[in-house]
């Protein structure tokens, strides 16, 4: 995509030990920057002691300096330990939810609320909802068509589309990348893409027909993904990163039976403009505001705009 740059950063000498995957993010409106990485919800850097993180840190410092940017970001989970103490400044604003997997299907569908979830999974069962796992682009382009329709609902700008062709392209292959599809009367109502990687799947993306939005078809989905993580002995189910002040979103992960954990974001240099931008800040109310009055049309010029300064 335009204005991201990778660069990767590895602490050897001669053979790769470790490393931090970051991206040159260049743009005149939110200004040059090094992220690890934009628009993922995390990226550990690949470390084992403090040692390899100084190390790698100060390849990323000195790359921040010879580049004129901003800051530099990082975006950890569970390698967050090995990166405090290393001269970044910490912020702990948003949040993860997470499934875990281990206790099987049964137990784990009696962890779900009864009213917002298993209530919901049983009314589009009785409405007809079927499920179709995509596997060619032709059902892509059906999910971006979902997908626009939610961003528009939503207010926010909707992804260029050939992010998901990439994504697709990339990781289905490899069976890294699944896409699921609810059918109701033969017309997709409802989708979400999941990410796959080690004993984690990741819901990334989702969307639905706001004409359908109260047969339950998302909760179905989601619940079918669920199944399919367990039997493919998957561990943990990752509902993906969400801003505190998001109410109804916190209220509806937490209604899976998730436990929810801090991401910290690690900064160098600290400065109150550079903490991650939530729902209340100037910037996303403007940006909303803008996607919400913008005709579907435009939808696509919005986003490819929106897109290159986001990360």
């Amino acid at each position: 995509m335009k204005g991201y740059y990778p660069v990767l950063l590895d602490a050897s000498g001669g053979q790769i030990v470790a490393g931090l995957p970051v991206f040159q993010v260049r743009s005149w409106l939110t200004g040059n920057r090094l992220v690890s990485i934009p628009f993922a919800t995390l990226c550990d850097p690949l470390v084992t002691t403090k040692d390899e993180m100084a190390q790698l840190l100060r390849t990323a410092l000195d790359l921040y300096r010879r580049s004129s940017s901003s800051y530099v970001e990082v975006r950890t989970l569970k390698a967050s330990s090995l990166v405090e103490g290393c001269g970044l400044s910490k912020v702990s604003f948003f949040k993860n939810h997470c499934l875990n997997l281990a206790p099987g299907a049964d137990e784990v569908f009696k962890s779900f609320h009864k009213n917002s979830i298993k209530a919901m999974i049983a009314r589009a069962v009785k409405s007809g909802v079927s499920l179709r796992i995509g596997d060619n682009e032709h059902d892509l382009k059906e999910f971006y068509r979902l997908h626009s329709l939610t961003r528009k609902r939503l207010g926010l700008p909707c992804h260029p589309y050939r992010f998901l062709q990439l994504l697709w392209r990339q990781f289905h292959p490899a069976g890294k990348l699944s896409l699921l599809l609810a059918k109701k009367d033969r017309a997709h109502v409802a989708g979400i893409i999941l990410l796959k990687f080690k004993d984690r799947v990741a819901f990334e993306f989702g969307a639905s027909d706001d004409a359908h939005f109260n047969i339950g078809a998302n909760q179905f989905l989601l619940w079918k993904a669920i199944e399919q993580a367990i039997e493919e002995g998957y561990k943990l189910f990752d509902f993906g990163r969400t801003s505190p002040s998001n109410d109804g979103l916190m209220t509806f992960k937490k209604r899976w039976g998730t436990e929810v954990r801090d991401i910290p974001h690690f900064y160098f240099p600290l400065d109150k403009t550079q903490t991650p931008q939530n729902e209340g800040s100037l910037g996303y109310r403007m940006m909303h505001k803008l996607c919400e009055i913008t005709p579907r049309n435009m939808q696509k010029v919005i986003g490819e705009f929106c897109y290159r300064h986001l990360g």
